[in-house]
């Protein structure tokens, strides 16, 4: 796993989604989506294991990273390249015990205080910046608009990745205020055709692969 650093750091298209069916993993992938977080809530270990065994073969097809939510607990047993947590999930620390020092950990982040203490953090990979716009997806959570965004541009150190309510023409927004890379829920599960949907919101990116 030394190289899924790397690979990160090429990432622009993340996909955080549920036990959506292979086909939809094949499209998305086949569209260009780089990373795949599977984001199962409210289910046993039994059932995040079986969707983690189906995701970790269709990313490996696609040489794809796949992450998986607020479990660190179950990364390895899941094939997981690494954990995702939130401000009020487990702590940086805590899941980096039980990853190990190879596994990624992304963190959420929604104020300027959050994104500089994940920049000073040595075990955040990556985070997440947003809600971008209000989205049904973190229900309760205030949308933080563009300013987070140019904030994050200007002061992040690691790979992040805008994220909140955003579909092409808001891929293309906060790629204005200084974004190089997204994570998408319903921009990709809601598509009837999400292939092109991938393909569409890489387009409204427009920068180069590796950025930062």
């Amino acid at each position: 796993m030394n190289d899924l650093r790397e690979r990160l750091a090429a990432a622009r298209l993340y996909l955080v989604c549920g036990a959506e069916p292979d086909e939809f993993l094949h499209a998305a992938l086949r569209g260009g989506v780089d990373i795949v977080q599977q984001r199962v809530k409210d289910a046993d270990d039994s059932f995040i294991l079986a969707a983690a065994a189906r995701f970790r073969a269709v990313c490996d097809q696609h040489r794809a990273l796949f992450i998986l939510n607020d479990r660190p607990d179950l990364a390895a047993q899941a094939g997981a390249d690494g954990v995702h947590v939130g401000q009020d999930d487990m702590s940086v620390d805590a899941a980096r015990q039980l990853v190990g020092p190879s596994r990624l950990i992304g963190l959420s982040t929604h104020t300027r205080e959050q994104v500089d203490a994940a920049a000073a953090d040595p075990e955040v990979d990556y985070t997440g910046v947003g809600p971008v716009f209000a989205t049904p997806t973190k229900p309760g959570r205030p949308a933080v608009g563009f300013e987070l965004v140019a904030y994050a541009a200007a002061h992040a150190v690691k790979p992040w990745f805008a994220i909140g309510g955003l579909d092409v023409a808001g891929a293309r927004a906060v790629s204005g205020a200084g974004a190089t890379r997204v994570a998408v829920v319903r921009a990709l599960t809601e598509a009837a055709d999400p292939e092109r949907a991938a393909q569409s919101l890489l387009a409204a990116l427009e920068v180069p692969v590796g950025s930062t």
